[in-house]
């Protein structure tokens, strides 16, 4: 069996620089192209490789083929204080949804909760992010994400729901904050996709054929089936209402219409912010935030655990790691940015270690 390729180290600085780089060459502006590097890098630095680095092509190509608008005017429309919806005319989702947290934080400031809806945004990225942006504030996010239907839905045949996302970051006192990021499905197309190039068989329940037919076989599966089964597919339906029919651009019902248009590609989200604040003294809840987090790691390990850790704990680890040893990124990735660099006349000079 031949060797697997060595990674390449890159600096994170270097990586989000080059990533910026290749972005504006793609077409974004200056600002919008820093942005969208710096959700990929974030999701590399935390050890999410499938929404890291390796994500930059398919966001070229999304760019190149006018999926993704380069120069979306996006605008916001507010009928209460506390709620806002940004119309992202197609923008990246790192775009897009940076605006979005920035504006349900300034909104929660003053209504102590405030929710923002995202419409016609094209791929979200890992929307971890986002709520941590928040919680970096000092406020809980909580996000939800609704896209195109690429799961199964229990009770019925093929791609029924997306895998629609759910974020919840809280901040606390001498301990990264909890980050629970999670999609409705068992398991990521981005894994069906590794398992099929490596011959791995999948676990039993993880995913289905075209046509819904549970297999463990990866070179026959197409689609995840969701989580806890009746409980995933549930999920994913609710966030499709909050998100997409919330904010008067469903995804669901059109995809499954006979309208051609149904088929775009488009997601909508929603981003909550919270104000402890508006609760009680901050400073004591983000204390009795991490004396919560403290008494779980302090539960006794079961047998054969390595420890016992709270959700976001051990990639907020990696992120530590990976920003002082630089950010591993696989051989074939790294050719493909490159030749993305030769091809968008981009200098790789002092980008890897």
């Amino acid at each position: 069996m031949p060797d697997t390729p060595p990674k390449v180290l890159v600096p994170a600085a270097n990586l989000r620089t080059f990533a910026a780089a290749l972005f504006e060459k793609g077409g974004l502006g200056a600002e919008h192209a820093r942005t969208t590097a710096d959700v990929l890098v974030w999701a590399a630095l935390r050890g999410v490789d499938s929404h890291g680095i390796a994500r930059v092509p398919a966001y070229l190509d999304l760019l190149a083929k006018g999926v993704a608008n380069a120069a979306a005017d996006l605008t916001i429309e507010s009928n209460a204080p506390a709620t806002a919806v940004v119309d992202a005319d197609r923008a990246p989702g790192p775009v897009a949804l940076s605006v979005a947290a920035d504006e349900a934080v300034r909104r929660a400031r003053t209504a102590g909760i405030a929710s923002v809806g995202v419409r016609r945004t094209v791929h979200t990225g890992a929307i971890g992010y986002y709520v941590s942006k928040i919680a970096e504030q000092g406020l809980i996010g909580v996000g939800f994400v609704a896209g195109m239907p690429n799961m199964g839905y229990t009770g019925a045949q093929g791609a029924a729901v997306a895998t629609s996302p759910l974020a919840i970051a809280v901040p606390a006192r001498d301990h990264a904050p909890l980050l629970l990021d999670m999609a409705t499905a068992t398991i990521a197309l981005g894994k069906l996709r590794q398992a099929r190039a490596s011959g791995t068989p999948l676990p039993e329940g993880a995913a289905a054929t075209e046509d819904g037919t549970p297999t463990t076989d990866p070179a026959r599966a197409v689609i995840p089936l969701p989580l806890g089964g009746a409980k995933g597919s549930g999920m994913s339906l609710a966030f499709e209402l909050l998100t997409s029919v919330l904010v008067g651009a469903p995804i669901l019902a059109s995809f499954h219409s006979d309208d051609p248009a149904g088929r775009e590609h488009r997601q909508n989200a929603l981003l909550i912010a919270v104000d402890p604040a508006a609760y009680g003294d901050p400073d004591a809840f983000v204390a009795a935030v991490g004396r919560t987090l403290s008494t779980v790691k302090g539960l006794p390990p079961a047998d054969g655990s390595d420890g016992v850790f709270y959700p976001g704990e051990r990639s907020a680890a990696t992120a530590a790691e990976r920003g002082e040893r630089g950010v591993p990124v696989a051989a074939k990735v790294w050719r493909e940015l490159t030749l993305h660099a030769e091809k968008l006349g981009v200098t790789l000079s002092d980008t890897v270690v």
